[in-house]
This record gives C-alpha cells, sequence and structure tokens, in this order.
C-alpha cells in the first residue's frame, strides 16, 4: 500500500517528498525530530496513536533549543497527524516520523538567518529489536554532555553517537548497545532508555545522566507505580549492577518494552524475562491498542475520530 507526507504544507505520495542536496540540514544536523507509534487493534478496527501530544510538545521544546520555528501549534500538528496517518490507512503497527529542519538550501555552520519547515511521513514498522529478549554490550562510545550536544532533545545530528554505538554491537554479536555518560554511569541504549529491577524497586538512570527523558520511559513508571505499586528510583546506575541486577529492560517508542537477558556475556537473573519484565511488558502492549479503560487519554483514535470535521477554518488553511 502507497504511503504520504506532509510536506511543503500539503498531503504528498511519500516518494514525491524531496528536499534539496544543499539542504542545510543534510549538511549540519540542523533538525529536530519524532518517532510516534500508531498500533494497530484489530478487533476495534483501529489505529491509536499513542502520546501524540507529548511527543510534539517535546518536538517544540528541541526546536527552541535549535531555534525553528514551528508554524503550527501542537494541536495543529496533532490534527494534521492524524489526517495523514487515516490517509495512508494502513491497518498494522505503523511509524510516525515527523521533523522540523533548517530549509534553507545555504551552506555554513549556523542556527541564525535560516528558513525552517516541517514534514512528517508514515511508514508500516514492527518491534525495533526483533527479538523476545535482548543480548546487550557497554559500548566504547559514551554519551555527550549538555554543553556538547544537549541529549535531552531529539537533534539529527547527535544520532551519529547513537548509530556508533549501534553498529559497535551489532558487529560483536549483540543486539543492543548501552552507552555510559561522560563520568562512568550508565545511561542508555541507542535508541531506547534503561530500567534494572533491584530489590522490588525499579531502578532508572537520572536525567543528569545524559539520557533523553523518554515518553515510553515516562509511561513505564506511571504504570508500574498505578498498577504495580513499584516505586521507580531515579539515580546514578554503576557499571557492575548491569551484571547483578535482578531484571533489566530497555524501553522506548520503536522497542516498546524490551526485556534485556544479558549484558556483556553475563545473564541478568536467570537469563530469562523477569516477572515485573513480564507484567509489565503485557500492561504496556494492552495500554497502547487502546485496550485499558483507565489510559484512553493517551490514545489517539485515528478513524472516525471527527478531527478533521472540527478544524477550522484557519487550520484548514495552515494543513490544506
Amino acid at each position: 500500500m502507497p504511503s504520504y507526507a506532509y510536506f511543503q504544507k500539503k498531503f504528498v505520495p511519500l516518494e514525491e517528498a524531496k528536499i534539496g542536496i544543499m539542504t542545510h540540514a543534510l549538511h549540519y544536523g540542523t533538525a529536530i525530530f519524532e518517532g510516534i507509534r500508531g498500533n494497530w487493534n484489530s478487533q476495534k478496527k483501529q489505529t491509536y496513536i499513542f502520546r501524540l501530544k507529548e511527543h510534539y510538545e517535546r518536538l517544540a521544546r528541541g526546536c527552541r533549543v535549535l531555534k525553528i520555528n514551528l508554524a503550527s501549534s501542537v494541536d495543529e500538528l496533532c490534527q494534521l497527524t492524524v489526517e495523514l496517518v487515516a490517509k495512508c490507512g494502513f491497518q498494522e503497527d505503523i511509524y510516525i516520523r515527523p521533523v522540523a529542519f533548517k530549509s534553507s538550501q545555504a551552506l555554513g555552520v549556523r542556527l541564525h538567518n535560516l528558513d525552517d519547515d516541517f514534514f512528517a511521513f508514515v511508514i508500516p514498522w514492527g518491534p525495533y529489536l526483533d527479538c523476545d529478549k535482548a543480548r546487550c554490550c557497554v559500548s566504547s562510545w559514551h554519551r555527550p554532555e549538555d554543553n556538547v550536544i544537549p541529549p535531552q532533545i531529539k537533534a539529527a545530528g547527535i544520532y551519529i553517537n547513537n548509530a556508533l554505538a549501534k553498529t559497535e554491537a551489532i558487529s560483536n554479536g549483540f543486539d543492543e548497545a548501552i552507552m555510559l555518560s561522560p563520568d562512568g554511569h550508565v545511561s542508555e541504549g541507542s535508541g531506547e532508555n534503561i530500567f534494572l529491577v533491584i530489590d522490588g524497586k525499579l531502578v532508572t538512570p537520572a536525567s543528569q545522566n545524559n539520557i533523553l527523558i523518554g515518553i515510553t520511559r515516562n509511561t513505564v513508571i506511571e504504570l508500574a507505580e498505578k498498577e504495580l505499586g513499584i516505586e521507580t528510583v531515579h539515580r546514578a546506575i554503576d557499571r557492575s549492577e548491569l551484571y547483578t541486577a535482578d531484571e533489566c529492560f530497555l524501553t522506548g517508542t520503536a522497542a516498546h518494552v524490551t526485556p534485556v537477558a544479558e549484558v556483556d556475556h553475563r545473564p541478568i537473573g536467570n537469563g530469562e524475562i523477569g516477572e515485573i519484565t513480564r507484567k509489565l511488558q503485557e500492561i504496556y502492549a494492552r495500554v497502547i491498542r487502546g485496550e485499558h479503560p483507565g489510559y484512553m487519554h493517551w490514545c489517539t483514535p485515528v478513524y472516525n475520530s471527527g478531527l478533521k470535521n472540527q478544524r477550522s477554518k484557519t487550520q484548514v488553511k495552515n494543513i490544506k
């Protein structure tokens, strides 16, 4: 089935959405992106976009750091995304990639005196980590400090760091990398946040450990507390604690909740999916597909949502 993009303020076939080879963002990584999941519920014949507004709020914060002017509000971006997904019509799990970027056809290292633009596209995409439980290694590549490249925003350029770590892990026979902060504490995976289970509590790196504050991370913390009565401790984690934890799992929009079976050839617990990890997996899977009534406010339905008819004339003009 063909896909579509929102590009230069209109919907076009994905293959027609192209940028010039002098585009500033292509040369200098001057772009902010998001990854948003649409989860197909076959029984309800509905795609639910998960925590759509929170993703665009984070994109807007990143744009402020890179001095990118978003022409549309967060609500307008949410609305056009629903329409884009509906136009694509996929009846399977999808991945939505919105990007705000420096669009000037100009060279020169800077953020000022440049044009800004926005596009989004939709593709079918299954699990990011194609395994029931991941084998991880501690990467030789560290996360950058905030005053090098802010790790709290999804800036395109920073993901060279993630790509180096991921390819190193795959080349060495692992599924995923775990990166350390510059001071040697556990930070995150190449595309996921990380949690340990220690003495019945979740333990996860704190914001000062150079992590992206993940939306799935925040979701799991809330679900653990409300559904399982489990506290999450935010603190610096030593590398050796990876080897001695009772359980370990990764979280991310693309990866969902992925158990970790071993780190650096050392089994986590008994090397199987832990009890707490499994419970969180099951709860999260229900929540993102609109099957848990307590969290429907996180799920935006795509089909027959009525959003198209609710747009103002101004919004229609902006979105086309």
